[in-house]
Parts: structure tokens; sequence; C-alpha cells
């Protein structure tokens, strides 16, 4: 599905500014390798655009952080879900073994990684015998500490969510359908996600999250503090196996299924080579992360779940967490399960990886509740290698390609206002607008590397800039020179086809 540039902003658009949290400071300690994640995606059906751009929002930063700092060790982790209900009923409905399935479809989404240039270190699947063991080990330290224990569970349950909610997190509606017999029929759903949910009890092992309180700043997004002013519920962590068995089963208790969130979480960790069997390991560890990058509707999971297991495991929290925005069609959120998704490989064998890099970065790179103004015209070329510094450590990605393609428009109208191909034009002036366009390109190639490596690193190679002089410290202005030059090299084609 193909959309026009007139209708991107109605029909296909990021909808609710992502927001940053900030857990510790913010500042990136260069002791320790960078560590950074995607949430792991749920692979019950194919990848969306959704997906896509998360994974270049990640790679954005993952790149950022080795241009910085080139002899730093980055470690980028993303991978697929694979456990639960939801997965379990998908290979049910094709006749196919959940393991099959997961393969099949897993594999899909490791291509969408390897398809958008991602720069990806680690593609986990929950499914490794090492992400089992870390889960067990992870529940069997809780379970020493008294932190696990046996009890009957309600609330509503969501398939499609894989999780409980509360009676405050849920509303009742009227179905459009009706009844059979014709009398209006009620329907009740998460406030949050909109997915249908069923009152469920069952005996299930809890986790004492009443323990912990979880402390954010005061930018903290108005839905997480809401949570945190209401009193906290020990919460779910497994479910009957006769219910789930596709999962890690409980240690020492075979009749029970580690529920799928708490498995999920665990990924970061396992990510990260936990369990670490000595001290030297632990200290040489990527953990914690230094950036997550998760969606807005599992941001509960990650700022108030996760932080209170790994407080209980007496573990460091990640430094940021990054809540994005979701991708809509006609101001629906995109969904698998409605069907109305963008499909990402189309649109990068269409239009081209970094194209769409590019609209994806330039689109959906904001993430502040009130969109700061740019400045305006002036950000001379000397600063510009500080300006999108500045903007990508603070995570505005739409904020810091701007600031380049800002550069490159005041260099474009130089160049119409300049005139240096007229006759009449004085040849001093024809060589300093040569000399400071190629200045431009050079810096702008560099800084544009994140966010559309190929085409950065083609414009890069045909200046002759040597792929030693193209790290964030040769992108200060007069820093190094261009070599030699190759003409009349085309980076884009034009697109006849209409954009997403």
């Amino acid at each position: 599905m193909l959309l026009s540039p007139c209708t991107r902003h109605r029909l296909l658009k990021p909808t609710l500014r992502g927001n940053i949290r900030l857990y510790s400071s913010p500042s990136w300690d260069q002791n320790k390798p960078y560590y950074l994640t995607t949430p792991i995606f749920y692979p019950n059906s194919v990848p969306h655009i959704g997906h896509l751009y998360t994974l270049v929002i990640t790679d954005i930063i993952s790149r950022y952080a080795r241009l910085s700092w080139p002899e730093r060790p980055v470690s980028f982790l993303t991978g697929t879900d694979e456990h639960g209900l939801k997965i379990q009923k998908a290979a049910e409905a094709q006749n196919l073994e959940p393991r099959e399935f997961c393969d099949q479809i897993s594999h899909r989404f490791r291509d969408l990684a390897d398809t958008a240039n991602t720069s990806y270190t680690r593609f986990i699947r929950t499914s490794e015998k090492d992400h089992h063991y870390a889960v067990q080990h992870v529940w069997r330290a809780l379970d020493s500490r008294g932190l696990i224990y046996k009890g009957l569970h309600k609330g509503w349950y969501s398939i499609s969510d894989e999780c409980f909610y509360t009676d405050n997190q849920i509303e009742r509606l009227k179905s459009p359908h009706g009844a059979p017999n014709g009398t209006e029929k009620e329907i009740v759903v998460s406030k949050e996600t909109g997915s249908v949910v069923e009152w469920t009890e069952e005996e299930n092992y809890k986790f004492r999250l009443s323990r912990f309180h979880v402390i954010h700043p005061p930018q903290q997004h108005a839905n997480i503090v809401d949570v945190l002013s209401m009193p906290l519920e020990d919460l779910s962590v497994s479910r009957p196996r006769n219910r789930l068995h596709w999962g890690i089963p409980v240690p020492n208790d075979a009749s029970h299924t580690v529920y799928v969130w708490f498995d999920a979480l665990i990924n970061y960790l396992t990510g990260a080579g936990y369990p670490w069997v000595s001290k030297e390991q632990k200290t040489h560890s990527y953990w914690p992360p230094d950036l997550q990058v998760v969606g807005k509707d599992i941001i509960r999971f990650h700022a108030i779940y996760f932080p209170a297991m790994l407080q209980a495991l007496d573990l460091p929290l990640p430094k940021r967490l990054l809540a994005h925005c979701h991708w809509t069609v006609s101001r629906r959120k995109m969904s698998k399960s409605i069907g109305n998704v963008v499909d990402p490989f189309e649109a990068m064998q269409d239009l081209g990886t970094d194209l769409v890099r590019y609209y994806l970065a330039r689109i959906g790179g904001r993430f502040k509740d009130d969109v700061e103004h740019l400045r305006e015209v002036t950000n001379p070329l000397r600063h510009l290698a500080s300006v999108v510094d500045h903007h990508l450590k603070e995570l505005r990605i739409s904020e810091a390609l701007e600031a380049i393609i800002h550069q490159l428009k005041a260099a474009n109208i130089m160049v119409s206002k300049t005139e240096p191909w007229a006759k009449n034009t004085p040849e001093a002036v024809t060589g300093e607008v040569y000399a400071l366009s190629l200045e431009t390109l050079r810096i702008c190639g560099i800084l544009l590397q994140p966010f559309i490596p190929a085409k950065a690193g083609m414009l890069l190679d045909v200046m002759g800039i040597s792929r030693s002089e193209r790290a964030l410290q040769h992108a200060q202005y007069l820093r190094s020179s261009v070599g030699n030059v190759t003409p009349g090299v085309k980076l884009f084609s034009r697109v006849s086809k209409k954009v997403i």
C-alpha cells in the first residue's frame, strides 16, 4: 500500500509523540560498551512498516554511537518474542507446530533487519536455549528471595495483548454487531489498546511488584504517572500449562508455563550475556542498556515491571527509555490483526532502502510532546556537526536530519544566487562557491551516514573521502580535504510512484 505525499499526514503518520524516559543520568559512559535494544517483535504474522520504523530509529542511534566513538564497542540487540498463547493459536490455525511456525516468521523479521541495512549485532529468539536458561535463572533468583508465590489470579485477560488488565484499565462498550437475538451486546476492551478482554480466574505464580517503588522524573508520560499513583498489585508471572504449553516451563513446577511478558523482558539480559558466571564477566558485560527503544503500547512493561525485576535482582536499571509513536492508516493504528499494514519490503523495493529510511527518520523522528521549532536558516557549516551531535544525544532524530537538510538547502540557494556557471561571475567567487559546496557535501555526507548509510557512503566514495576520515570528529569545518571527485554520479533517481 503506497500513499502519496499529499495524503501522508492524513492517512499514514505517527500519532502521539514519543517521550524520553530517564532512569539515570543521560550522559553516555564511554567506559562501558554501548548497548541499545529494540523490543523483540511478536512473530504471529509478517512484519509491517511499524517494525521497520523501530529498527531504523534504533539503527540511527547505533550508527551514531559508532560514528561518535569509533573505538567504543557497540551492541545492538533485536529479535523475536516467540512464546505465548497468540503464537500457539496462530500455529494451530496453520496446522504447524509452534517452533516450525516461529522458524518461518522469525526469518522474515531477520530479513527485514538485513534489507533495511541495520547494523544489529545480535538477533535473539526467545526459543533459544541460552534464553531459556537465563529466564529460569531469573525465576530461581527471585524465588529464592521470597518474591514469587502461588495464588489465585483474577482479572481481565486479552489474548491479543497477552496480559491481564485491572478494572481501572478496561471499559465497557456496545458492540456494533449486536447479539444474535437483536439485543445490544456489551464488549469489554482495554482502554490502552482497544483489545477485547475476558474475565479469567486461574491459579498461577505471582511476582511481588507491590514491594517496589520505581521512581521516574517529572517528564514521565501521563499514563505511567497514573499507574504509579495507584497501589501496585502483584503480577501474574505464569499461566497453567494446560492453557499455555508453548513457553518456558516454570522451574520445579511443570504444570505452569512462564508468562510471555516476563519471559520476553529477560531477553535484554540474555543479550548481555546474563547470567554472568564470574565477576570479571559481569564487569565486562554490556549491561545496563544505554538506550531501549519501545512502542508506547508496551511502555508499562518497560517503565514499571522490568525496572522492578531488575531492582529485585540488584541489577542497574537501563539509562534511557525512548517510547515512540505508532503509524496509522486512515487514523487507525497500523495492526496485523486489522490488516491495515504497509509492506516494508515492497516499499524498500520500489523506493530504495535509504529513501524509506530517510522518510521514516524525517517524519517519525520527533520524540517531544511540544515540538520545538528549528533554528532559522542560519546554522553555519562550521557548527553543523555540534548541532547534529546535540540533537542525537537528546534523541531528536528528526531535528538532527532536518539540520543537515537545512544546510544542504542553504548551499543550494547559495549556488543558485551566485550562478558560478555564468560568464560574468568573477573567477574568485566561482572558486569559493565550488570549495564551499564540496565542504558542505563532505560534512553532510559524514553526518548522513547513520540515516542513509548506503547513499552517504556512495557520496563520500565519489568525493574521494578516505574511509579513515568519516567519523564524527572529521565532520568539523575544514577538518579534512576532498580527494579526487568522480563527476556525473547520480545518487538518487526521480521517483515516479507515489511515496509512502
